[in-house]
Parts: structure tokens; C-alpha cells; sequence
């Protein structure tokens, strides 16, 4: 699909077909993929049956496994929830905003040659409904929050290649950790309750 068959999607059924139709090939356009995400003008009646929230962290549910290249996935975010520092293990990650908005906040990667060393922050940018933005490992790490104590926040995130483990980062010493990836709903449906430890919602 190159840009001039690129058609805005009316829903996001639509958007997951075209997804297909990209992803059909070897070769990612990370442009063609933003703009793609980016043209979808959300609407709560496509993907409502999706967005899971838990009062106590944000969550992780499965929309579409993809055709194996990429998976795509809708994240919850309560008032005032964020995900830890976090990588995206060598992964094109793309975050769409569906609802409320969400702040970022990219670090530099830590120091190798100075270890114990706060991590260094790039920026911190303010997302809002139907923006896109993109990131991968050659870029940085970076948190995400939900700063609004008011209002919740649902996005879009499509990662290609999928993958279940990432590493995370203290903000103060640059110390890493690697973590599992669970999903708390898959295809609309509550996945069995894990209880297991080191796991993390990136």
C-alpha cells in the first residue's frame, strides 16, 4: 500500500484491515504506519468493548494478534497512572490517543561508562485524542502517564515485532530490570488473574 492508496479509516475494524494490508510485506514504512494510525478519528462505539480498566494500575488488552508481524492493543489509564521507564526490546512501537491524554517523558539511554547515574531526560511531551506518536529503542526510553486526576485516558498501541519482555529502568541509577508483559483482557474477554511477580504493564 503506498500513500496515494492511503485512505483515512472510518473505524477502527477498517484501520485493522489496512494494518493488514501493510503489514503483508517484510518492509515497515514508519511514516505510512503513523499516518495510517494518526487519519483514524476515534469512536468510543469501535472500541469500547476493548477499554478495561482496574482502579489499581493501568492495563493491557489484546485487540488484534496481527498477521504475526504485529499485534495491536488498547491501554487504560486510570486518573494519575503511568507506566514505569521502559524499553520496547528492539521493537517500532506506535501509541495513538483515543481518549483524554497522556504525558511522555523520553530518556536518554543509560550511561554504560557511568553507572549509579540518574537517567538524563530528552523532553516531555503532551499527547492528546487521535495525535500518534512513535518510538523505538534507537530513540530512548520512556514513561507514560496519565496526569489528569480528573479524567482517564485510553489509547491504541501497535508493536511490530509483538513481544512479551521488556526492561525496565530506575529513574535515579539507571539500574535495569527485565519484566514480563501480561494482558488483562484478551479480544474483549478477562484473561485468568496472574499473581506471579516482576511483571509490568509497558
Amino acid at each position: 500500500m503506498d500513500q496515494a492508496q492511503l485512505r483515512a479509516p472510518e473505524t477502527l475494524e477498517e484501520l485493522i484491515k489496512q494494518l493488514y494490508e501493510i503489514f503483508s510485506t517484510d518492509k515497515i514504512n514508519v511514516e505510512e504506519v503513523h499516518a495510517l494510525m494518526e487519519s483514524y478519528k476515534s469512536n468510543p462505539a469501535d472500541w469500547s468493548k476493548f477499554a478495561k480498566f482496574d482502579k489499581y494500575r493501568y492495563t493491557r488488552n489484546l485487540v488484534d494478534q496481527g498477521n504475526g508481524k504485529f499485534n495491536l492493543m488498547i491501554l487504560c489509564w486510570g486518573e494519575g497512572q503511568g507506566s514505569s521507564i521502559h524499553d520496547h526490546s528492539n521493537s517500532h512501537c506506535f501509541l495513538k490517543l483515543l481518549q483524554g491524554q497522556l504525558k511522555e517523558t523520553l530518556f536518554d539511554w543509560p550511561d554504560a561508562k557511568h553507572k549509579n547515574q540518574e537517567l538524563t531526560r530528552k523532553w516531555v511531551k503532551i499527547f492528546h485524542e487521535n495525535q500518534c506518536t512513535y518510538i523505538n529503542d534507537t530513540i530512548g526510553v520512556h514513561r507514560v502517564e496519565n496526569v489528569s486526576h480528573t479524567e482517564s485516558a485510553v489509547s491504541l498501541h501497535l508493536y511490530s515485532p509483538p513481544f512479551n519482555n521488556c526492561h525496565c529502568f530506575d529513574e535515579r541509577t539507571g539500574h535495569k530490570n527485565q519484566v514480563q508483559m501480561i494482558f488483562w483482557s484478551k479480544f474483549g474477554e478477562r484473561t485468568p488473574f496472574e499473581t506471579s511477580v516482576s511483571k509490568e504493564n509497558n
